[in-house]
């Protein structure tokens, strides 16, 4: 199953929809998609690994802009499903103290988080519910999925093949290693908020 959906990735480099299917899930991923665009930014830049640049691009621009959902949902939502899930969670009494803090340290944890495997819905929601400066949230989001995901067409750009023959070789260890990075990321990021 692994080895097909691979495949698949790899095939859909040479396809012209790919870039909007990787598009589309940068974007869901930020602001409620659980898989984030790494599964089709990491194969896609394998196959081709001159066009890495774009892909990072186009993830950086979609994710932007899908934390702007993110944002909405935050800001627009927590009065009805943000304030009950707060009770649920019993941090009703804290909320007051997390906005002040955010507000502080706001621009740190978006930089920070959106460079992690935290699952940056998580950032974008929460930057909307302590109702973060907009501008700001966007600037922030830029440099750091702009980080992320260039960073990740720097390496795939100049050692793909490498890196192409030791995750084919141990394809279900690479993705075993994701998903544990991912849900460790999605653990801390609970604690931490």
């Amino acid at each position: 199953m692994l080895r097909r959906i691979y495949d698949w990735c790899i095939d859909a480099a040479h396809k012209p929809h790919a870039v909007w299917i990787m598009a589309a899930v940068a974007f869901a991923e930020s602001s409620f998609f659980p898989v984030p665009p790494d599964v089709m930014l990491i194969p896609m830049s394998l196959a081709k690994p001159q066009r890495a640049w774009l892909f990072a691009g186009v993830c950086t621009a979609a994710s932007v802009a899908g934390g702007l959902v993110g944002y909405a949902i935050g800001a627009l939502l927590y009065d009805s499903l943000g304030h009950w899930l707060i009770q649920l969670y019993g941090l009703g009494d804290k909320v007051e103290a997390f906005r002040a803090s955010y507000a502080e340290w706001g621009a740190v944890i978006i930089l920070v988080k959106g460079l992690t495997p935290i699952p940056y819905k998580l950032v974008t929601i929460t930057s909307g519910f302590a109702g973060y400066n907009l501008f700001l949230f966007v600037v922030c989001s830029i440099i750091a999925r702009g980080g992320r995901f260039f960073i990740a067409a720097i390496l795939l750009n100049r050692y793909g093949e490498w890196i192409r023959v030791r995750i084919e070789k141990h394809l279900g260890l690479w993705v075993a290693i994701g998903a544990a990075v991912l849900v460790a990321g999605f653990v801390i990021a609970v604690k931490l908020i």
